[in-house]
């Protein structure tokens, strides 16, 4: 596995949308696949749209306040000089990289979205047959816009995928704080949802689309595409 490059991609945004608060990549959705992707020997490379430091979903912090390792990953120095110093988005080329993973959070939901560089690179990976991954809102806000290069159709047309259901979005009471909902969008442009019970592990895998339902599927998204690369 050594030599094998990753590129994991972190929202830039901040804000919800409607004065709803604060928001960021969700906590446990970069450390749990952080020291599987780690122990895995991969080399990481941690990007955003604006670059710098990547905002944290303060409220991920506190929900996770007991997980262990999203607590070790919050003193790990290595890991946190990696999300205070993420490369801009626009200076990452698919040709650098044997994958992409898309960390959640309500952040992806508004800025990469509709970020083009993003959709750029989602279709750049997919159309070069390397593993595109996400977890939780990230494959609603990565395959929304997305095209198949081959077909000119939505990327997500005709695949089986998983995302933050509509189910667990009205529980976590998420609606109206961002632009659209995953599954129903993803849903409309043709796309096959694959789902577990709210909040339990799911990880869909259809040819080089990789997506995970949740929090709890952040970790095992991460072993599959640690298996996918080591193949």
């Amino acid at each position: 596995m050594s030599g094998k490059s990753l590129l994991v991609v972190l929202t830039s945004c901040d804000k919800l949308i409607n004065d709803r608060g604060a928001t960021g990549w969700y906590l446990p959705e970069l450390a749990h696949p952080y020291y599987v992707f780690k122990k895995a020997g991969l080399k990481l490379t941690l990007a955003s749209p604006k670059g710098g430091e990547a905002p944290l979903d303060q409220g991920s912090v506190k929900a996770f306040s007991e997980d262990k390792e999203c607590q070790e990953f919050l003193k790990d120095e290595e890991a946190q000089k990696l999300v205070k110093n993420t490369h801009k988005l626009s200076e990452c080329k698919e040709k650098d990289f044997d994958a992409i993973f898309y960390v959640g959070g309500h952040g992806p939901t508004i800025d990469l979205r509709v970020d083009p560089v993003s959709i750029d690179l989602v279709e750049s990976f997919y159309a070069a047959s390397k593993p595109t991954s996400a977890v939780c809102h990230a494959p609603g806000a990565i395959l929304s816009q997305a095209k198949d290069r081959k077909t000119g159709e939505p990327l997500v047309k005709g695949k089986r995928y998983t995302t933050f259901t509509d189910s667990e979005e009205k529980a976590a009471g998420g609606v109206g704080s961002i632009p659209e909902l995953g599954e129903e969008t993803l849903t409309k442009l043709g796309g096959i949802l694959e789902r577990a019970d709210d909040w339990d592990v799911k990880v869909v895998v259809d040819g080089n689309l990789i997506t995970g339902q949740n929090p709890a599927s952040a970790g095992p998204i991460a072993k599959k595409l640690v298996e996918i690369l080591s193949a």
